[in-house]
């Protein structure tokens, strides 16, 4: 009797032998987990922090926008070349968007509104000498058709009146601008170009051995685009063209992000502007966005609150980085670096 008492005491004992250490295995990899994941969100964070710094001080004393503005086949062009340039960049904006997004409000250009995405883009682009012109579409959105001729007539005739024929051409569209730039470069050969917030019109197109390197630069928070992106990455990369993609993730606000990223505006009316979206509930307690910046109704709390801007037009400078904080679908020049670096590794 005593014997079987032991037998069964010790395969109880074996068993609980066996599910201990089962017990502080699960434990010890739940713990790994955890701090695997707290430690890549704030090296995600850190990271950020410092690339908005890097973004806005690589350049701060070595260029200066100065457009000149022309008029060709019923469209504005813009364009600014820096002493000796080594590539042309041509950039295409978004739906609503226009040329006169990319250069500051100047006595040269007194209806460019320089957003400050769009500015940011240009300015890594000089001070990496680069060329830049940049093509407003005729309507809300580019035209996947005509407008390719004409934007390639545009684009050939400028670069032989600027006798810069000699320096390869590269491209870097947004959104409706991505879907062009996408199809466009089936009729212009460019060296290499960025898609940005876009994932192409690669369903569409008979895509040759000759299409250029492509960038994808996205948000992977719009996570349909994102599934249409790795499938034409797949695609490309089947016929034989070097492709990568950057994604962009979001990040929070500070109470001096807007007046450090957006020009006139002072430090004083950022941070009261951060405290209204606090109040407001438009930021959580980390300062991370709950929304894209078109969806709330920040600008009637800004109309309530009595805080003004030392110029109505901000307003949309102010929802931009709202929009990029938010990482859905807004232009970001943050991964400036990466986007030039891949220009410079394609030139041909």
């Amino acid at each position: 009797m005593f014997k079987r008492e032991n037998r069964m005491l010790k395969q109880r004992n074996n068993g609980q032998c066996i599910r201990m250490p089962v017990i502080t295995m699960f434990f010890v990899l739940i713990c790994v987990l955890v701090w695997v994941f707290c430690r890549e969100t704030g090296e995600k964070s850190d990271s950020l922090s410092d690339l908005i710094k890097e973004n806005l001080s690589s350049f701060s004393f070595s260029v200066k926008l100065d457009p000149t503005v022309e008029f060709r086949n019923g469209t504005d062009l813009i364009w600014q070349i820096p002493d000796s340039p080594k590539a042309i960049l041509f950039l295409a904006h978004g739906c609503n968007g226009k040329a006169a997004n990319f250069w500051d409000r100047s006595p040269k250009c007194p209806n460019c509104v320089g957003l400050p995405e769009e500015r940011l883009i240009v300015l890594h682009a000089l001070a990496r000498r680069f060329a830049v012109l940049a093509v407003s579409c005729a309507g809300r959105c580019w035209s996947m058709e005509e407008e390719r001729l004409i934007v390639k007539d545009i684009i050939e005739w400028w670069v032989v009146k600027r006798k810069v024929q000699s320096l390869p051409i590269v491209a870097l569209g947004a959104s409706s601008g991505g879907y062009f730039v996408s199809v466009l470069a089936t009729d212009l050969r460019f060296s290499s170009i960025t898609i940005m917030i876009a994932e192409g019109l690669f369903d569409r197109m008979d895509i040759s051995k000759s299409y250029p390197p492509t960038l994808f630069v996205h948000m992977p928070k719009d996570k349909r685009r994102s599934v249409r992106i790795a499938r034409y990455l797949t695609l490309l990369q089947g016929k034989g063209i070097d492709v990568a993609e950057v994604k962009c993730m979001e990040f929070t606000l500070s109470p001096n992000l807007l007046s450090d990223r957006i020009p006139g505006l002072d430090l004083a009316t950022s941070v009261k502007l951060y405290s209204l979206f606090q109040e407001k509930d438009f930021v959580d307690t980390k300062g991370f966005m709950r929304n894209d910046g078109r969806a709330i109704q920040w600008k009637a709390a800004l109309k309530e609150s009595g805080i003004i801007l030392p110029d109505k037009s901000i307003a949309n400078h102010i929802q931009e980085e709202m929009n990029l904080a938010f990482a859905y679908h807004e232009m970001t020049s943050l991964q400036s670096e990466q986007i030039f670096n891949w220009f410079e590794t394609h030139m041909s």
